[in-house]
């Protein structure tokens, strides 16, 4: 089996019924890896460093708790995406603003190493997901 050692972990502060990971986010700080979170940023999305005793800012466009603008923007190792919904290929279903599409796009030209992993409930599987050009395919899917 490979193993893959990632030491810059991006997750999302969990919002209405996306899978809450807050219990991921403790183990992982736990174990003192560098953690990021998603801010939205002149309609790119951009994973800056945070720590647990970081204060969060609720944006009020998207309604979701996003990292202070002023802290260090850098490129993960692994990235937890939420969903809401997939299917057994690794196409997801977002928001529909296309940003984790793009940032995907954009961070596999940068890091062709890194990892995209789907977090979701087994309920939000579906049989098949619509894709066009712009969607970009997860590594995996956890649920």
């Amino acid at each position: 089996m490979h193993e893959y050692n990632a030491r810059k972990i991006a997750l999302y502060y969990p919002k209405d019924t996306e899978f809450n990971i807050l219990n991921i986010i403790t183990e992982l700080d736990n174990k003192h890896l560098t953690l990021l979170l998603p801010r939205v940023e002149a309609g790119s999305l951009n994973f800056h460093i945070w720590q647990k005793t970081d204060e969060l800012q609720l944006d009020d466009k998207f309604h979701i708790y996003q990292p202070n603008p002023e802290s260090q923007i850098d490129i993960p190792d692994l990235v937890f995406v939420p969903l809401l919904a997939f299917d057994d290929k690794n196409h997801r279903l977002g928001y529909g603003g296309g940003f984790y599409d793009r940032v995907i796009k954009k961070l596999r030209q940068e890091k062709p190493e890194i990892k995209f992993i789907g977090v979701g409930h087994s309920k939000l599987q579906l049989q098949q997901i619509p894709v066009d050009e712009h969607d970009e395919k997860l590594d995996a899917v956890i649920y």
